[in-house]
């Protein structure tokens, strides 16, 4: 008994030892990871709040857009910007703020709300999807310069049909016939691309309205 206490002497002697060589390490090591843990949880907290104001900022921007009230959805959308950019909610807001803007006539604000989006919506799609809008804005400007710049970056695949369409009506509409021909042509091309993987066949109908254009042309392959 006498040895199993000396023993018991021995271990905690050295564990008296090591602590006094390291504890103050121990200690920093773990305090950061209590600190690490607790920032990270207030980082969440932070997002989720973010995220339940930006949402119902965003319900009542869509109810200003059904009401047909462009001046509170282009606030609203301002506020989603300004407070919220770090949501997704703000480019959504940005892009349904601009097609408010569109329907009331309003296309220099439109063109505000959708290059904020084209450059800083968190989500690529937005961020694509702006452009797309944003170049049919510039297109209905008669902005054909302006409007081909937002076409000029390869979009994702589901994008890529629609951007090579819009650069069609563009060069079209610019009288570069010979040019829009190709854009249609690579549209055409895309979108039997897609269906080759889509059993449903679902862009039947969009790829019949972009091949009647490309026949309008009258220009050989």
């Amino acid at each position: 008994m006498a040895v199993y206490d000396l023993e018991e002497q021995e271990q905690l002697a050295e564990l008296k030892s090591w602590w006094h060589r390291h504890g103050n390490k121990v200690t920093s090591v773990l305090l950061v990871l209590a600190l690490a843990a607790a920032a990270w949880q207030g980082w969440q907290w932070w997002q989720r709040s973010q995220s339940a104001q930006a949402s119902a900022i965003y319900a009542g921007l869509q109810q200003a857009v059904e009401q047909k009230d462009a001046r509170r959805a282009r606030e609203l959308a301002g506020e989603l910007i300004d407070k919220y950019s770090n949501t997704s909610y703000a480019g959504m807001g940005a892009l349904l703020a601009a097609r408010s803007q569109v329907d009331q006539g309003d296309s220099k604000n439109a063109r505000v709300q959708l290059a904020w989006a084209a450059e800083n919506a968190k989500d690529a799609g937005l961020r694509e999807l702006a452009r797309l809008r944003l170049a049919t804005v510039l297109l209905d400007d008669k902005a054909y310069d302006e409007a081909l710049k937002q076409l000029a970056a390869e979009p994702s695949a589901p994008f890529a049909p629609r951007y090579a369409d819009l650069r069609g009506d563009i060069l079209a509409a610019q009288g570069k016939l010979k040019e829009a021909a190709a854009a249609y042509d690579a549209a055409l091309a895309k979108l039997d691309a897609i269906a080759k993987a889509d059993s449903e066949q679902r862009h039947e109908g969009y790829r019949a309205i972009v091949q009647t254009k490309r026949d309008a042309l009258g220009q050989d392959k």
